[in-house]
């Protein structure tokens, strides 16, 4: 049936080849290939071509790009179609393996993450001991990472091809509110780039700052960013439940476009902090290799919280190079699934002033536990300071 209706829709097509095929006498049948590409009745020694499928394993392509197929001379379909133009599809059947891997290691990465999220958020909640501005924004920084995650197994649970066709609101509800949580990560670590830097090479007043200011900074700047991409999805491109784009269509752009100016802001907060770092060191008194050494460490420890590990796969390399897809693939898993985890390590396991106040708790639960294992011993001893046994007393009173 689908076969007929993609004749039906190329009448113009059909005719012609079909005329051109009877005056020369030989023809090649009609023929749907592995893909699912239909390709009409056709005369000897044309050169077919046909839009690249529209979906495939239920993935949908552009079909603006065009496969090719020959008809030889002999009356026969070439053994295979030209699908060049369709780079995805051909990546896809060669890495099927690779990115159900990669699917794996998206759950994985993302369910240790949401679990040592959680972990963290709930030692910055008790340990109330230790809340400064700093581990303020680390707190609100690890909460937008809990609701990105949340929202992402959300999107993994009720997304799929029917859904995403009907493009009902709740479905566009949910795009809305995973792009605007993934927005906030990004203002979350612009708001730790400003605490550093500020901090770092202004030598300015952290005292002076206000947590209203970072608050705003986080959770209140995305909110109309994804209010003007909303309306813009919903008036340009509104089909899909809002994921992906059609060609010619940027209204992505308006909440990615402030996340790259924020990546870009960030690597220059980070530049002007390792420098900093690296003059403070060299006037001191170690060693250059201790120097360097440290230097690298606060380098690598400020990745993952400015987020610098985004620009170095912001962009899909796409092309017809395999294993640069393949690398891709797993590294971009990696690092976006898995960074949750990491900021939860940097930011709060490996934390003094969090593992000294756990530390604390520890030692005086420790000895509360041990005060009171104590006081149940004594008061199961007996009161008097001799023991006397029944038998003595009925020999005594014999005699």
């Amino acid at each position: 049936s689908t076969c007929q209706s993609s004749i039906k829709s190329d009448l113009v097509f059909f005719f012609v080849c079909l005329s051109t095929c009877l005056s020369s006498g030989v023809y090649c049948d009609l023929s749907v290939d592995g893909i699912g590409t239909c390709w009409p009745r056709s005369a000897a020694g044309e050169l077919i071509s046909r839009p690249c499928p529209e979906q495939f394993n239920g993935i949908h392509y552009n079909t603006t790009n065009r496969v090719f197929r020959e008809c030889l001379s002999n009356g026969s379909w070439a053994p295979r179609g030209n699908y060049s133009q369709c780079t995805e599809i051909i990546i896809l059947r060669k890495s099927k393996v690779h990115y159900h891997v990669a699917v794996i290691i998206n759950y994985l990465g993302h369910c240790i993450s949401l679990g040592a999220l959680l972990l963290a958020f709930t030692l910055f909640m008790r340990l109330r001991s230790i809340r400064c501005l700093r581990n303020i924004i680390h707190w609100n920084l690890i909460s937008a990472f809990i609701l990105r995650n949340a929202t992402w197994f959300i999107v993994q649970l009720t997304m799929n091809p029917a859904v995403t066709e009907s493009n009902q609101v709740w479905c566009r509800l949910v795009t809305a509110g995973y792009n605007y949580f993934h927005v906030t990560n990004f203002f979350w670590m612009f708001g730790e780039g400003c605490y550093l830097h500020t901090a770092v090479v202004l030598t300015y007043s952290t005292d002076k700052l206000r947590k209203w200011m970072f608050i705003c900074i986080g959770w209140g700047i995305p909110f109309p960013i994804i209010v003007a991409w909303a309306f813009g999805k919903l008036y340009y491109d509104n089909e899909k439940c809002w994921f992906g784009k059609r060609a010619g269509v940027y209204t992505d752009y308006i909440y990615q476009g402030p996340m790259i100016l924020v990546l870009l802001i960030n690597f220059v907060f980070l530049f002007n902090i390792v420098r900093i770092l690296m003059t403070k060191l060299r006037a001191s008194t170690t060693s250059e290799t201790i120097q360097y050494r440290k230097a690298v460490k606060a380098t690598l420890v400020l990745l993952p919280l400015l987020g610098i590990t985004y620009m170095l796969f912001f962009v899909n390399p796409g092309g017809e190079d395999e294993v640069a897809q393949i690398v891709f693939i797993y590294f971009n898993s990696i690092l976006e699934s898995f960074q949750g985890f990491f900021v939860s390590v940097f930011y709060c396991f490996l934390n003094s002033e969090v593992r000294s106040a756990v530390r604390k708790r520890w030692i005086r639960w420790q000895d509360r536990h041990s005060i009171r294992s104590r006081a149940v011993r004594a008061t199961s001893l007996p009161t008097s300071p001799s023991r006397v046994s029944f038998h003595s007393i009925k020999q005594s009173s014999n005699l």
